[in-house]
């Protein structure tokens, strides 16, 4: 039995990558090349204004561009390069932990059938109210921050060679979250044939009412907290097809998850800027709860009012 379900989990898991790379594959290709155009410098000019209405000096458009279209390494090379204090630093990295990668997650969101306003609203929404709330709140953090010195990217010169650099780095892409989600489908098959996945639902549960979702949503859910949001959305086209997800869990999961995703290394990550990261993923996790709760209910609630509305006129 178990040789069976490796089989189909290498299966699932091909089928997954070849799904997400469809998306991966361009949106890298693309955001690659712009970094060598005048377009990332005219988005950051562009945006620069508006820095100080969120307590950020002009500056700071570098690295919440650079998260924004790349990842949040690309964001931190950014911020090593600027002079900021902790705050300045720790509203860029609440800020990104909700909007980062934006082009890439959102676009494997959508494979899920997530809707993409749902996804750009939530993301960016929550970026600048943070943001916002922060910089009136906290009146602390005056002091610089203290990171560790990066080695400068190597230059690439030439239409050819940025056109490699960007086939290349979105090959390593798809290469990558090929390594996570086949054996993550793998596992997850075994799981299900064992039954085990079905105890691991059932342990989940109350939660996942709490948050109002059902327990067939469990394992997207984890893998989405706990690897990220690309590999989190691998797993739960598979239950879609499989374990009939609605597109309603499958929503409320992604709101959960856009706003507190592969909480290990995107809090980690920012240890080296000198900056609290306990806060930084409390807060990530407390908006995740309340917002997914929010939405339920508002949801729940407009359910029950049609259901009532269609029983009136009949």
């Amino acid at each position: 039995m178990i040789v069976d379900s490796v089989k189909k989990g290498l299966l699932s898991g091909l089928n997954t990558t070849w799904t997400l790379g469809k998306v991966i594959f361009p949106v890298t290709l693309i955001v690659t090349v712009l970094q060598y155009t005048p377009v990332l410098p005219w988005m950051i000019d562009l945006i620069a204004p508006l820095m100080n209405l969120i307590g950020l000096p002009g500056d700071a458009a570098i690295p919440l561009v650079l998260g924004n279209f790349l990842n949040l390494y690309a964001a931190i090379a950014g911020i090593l390069t600027l002079d900021l204090t902790v705050k300045e630093v720790f509203i860029i990295a609440v800020m990104l932990s909700f909007s980062h990668n934006l082009f890439i997650e959102s676009g494997v969101a959508m494979k899920t059938g997530v809707k993409l306003w749902v996804i750009l609203t939530v993301r960016i929404g929550l970026a600048l109210m943070s943001a916002v709330i922060i910089n009136l709140v906290w009146q602390g953090g005056g002091e610089m921050a203290q990171g560790f010195v990066v080695q400068e990217a190597t230059e690439i010169v030439g239409a050819g060679a940025i056109l490699l650099h960007g086939i290349t780095k979105a090959f390593i892409g798809i290469g990558q979250l090929a390594l996570i989600v086949i054996p993550l489908m793998v596992v997850v098959q075994i799981m299900k044939d064992l039954k085990w996945l079905e105890a691991f639902s059932r342990a989940l549960a109350p939660f996942m009412r709490i948050l109002g979702m059902k327990p067939n949503t469990s394992m997207p859910f984890v893998a989405g907290l706990t690897l990220g949001l690309a590999y989190g959305a691998g797993v739960m086209i598979q239950a879609a097809k499989e374990d009939n997800v609605s597109k309603k869990d499958m929503t409320l999961a992604f709101i959960f998850l856009v706003a507190c995703h592969a909480v290990i290394e995107d809090t980690l990550i920012f240890i080296p800027l000198g900056i609290p990261v306990l806060p930084l993923l409390l807060i990530r996790l407390v908006t995740a709860i309340v917002l997914t709760m929010a939405v339920a209910y508002i949801w729940n609630r407009y359910d029950s009012v049609q259901r009532k509305d269609a029983a009136y006129e009949q």
